[in-house]
């Protein structure tokens, strides 16, 4: 599941991604970004499943897997953006995790979102996810953090 801080919550603001931002797509699934304007900047996320994806069941694999696919891309996008990722393919487009990590790949390089220096770092399809959805450090966090 997506840390609370990262998730595009409000229905107003995932309305607001889908009409206003800009659309990135690669066979299964789509990546509406819009920049935001939060302080400190961070990127916040939602993945939308329609019934045309299948049942609930197939819905909510789909969910998981893009969001799982995300979780590792996560630390080496560029901070700023709301990012709706509308998966519009079925479970035979989709089948695994490899599959949703190289779709995700080919469209965030497509947005042109990772860091520059994510280039090394960043996971190849099939590599196990291994970061976490952590908060951002702020500057009253470190001040309060025993040495």
């Amino acid at each position: 599941m997506i840390a609370r801080f990262y998730r595009l919550r409000e229905e107003s603001d995932v309305r607001r991604v889908r009409a206003r931002g800009q659309s990135f797509g690669h066979g299964p699934l789509v990546a509406r970004v819009l920049p935001n304007d939060l302080e400190p900047a961070h990127n916040r996320y939602t993945v939308i499943a329609g019934k045309k994806t299948g049942k609930a069941v197939q819905r909510n694999r789909l969910k998981r897997l893009t969001r799982e696919a995300l979780r590792g891309f996560h630390p080496h996008l560029k901070p700023g953006n709301d990012i709706a990722i509308i998966v519009r393919g079925d479970s035979t487009e989709l089948p695994s995790l490899t599959t949703a990590q190289t779709v995700l790949e080919r469209i965030f390089n497509k947005a042109a979102l990772f860091t520059p220096a994510a280039e090394q770092g960043r996971p190849k399809p099939g590599d196990a996810v291994t970061s976490a959805w952590r908060l951002p450090r702020t500057k009253a966090s470190a001040e309060e953090e025993p040495r």
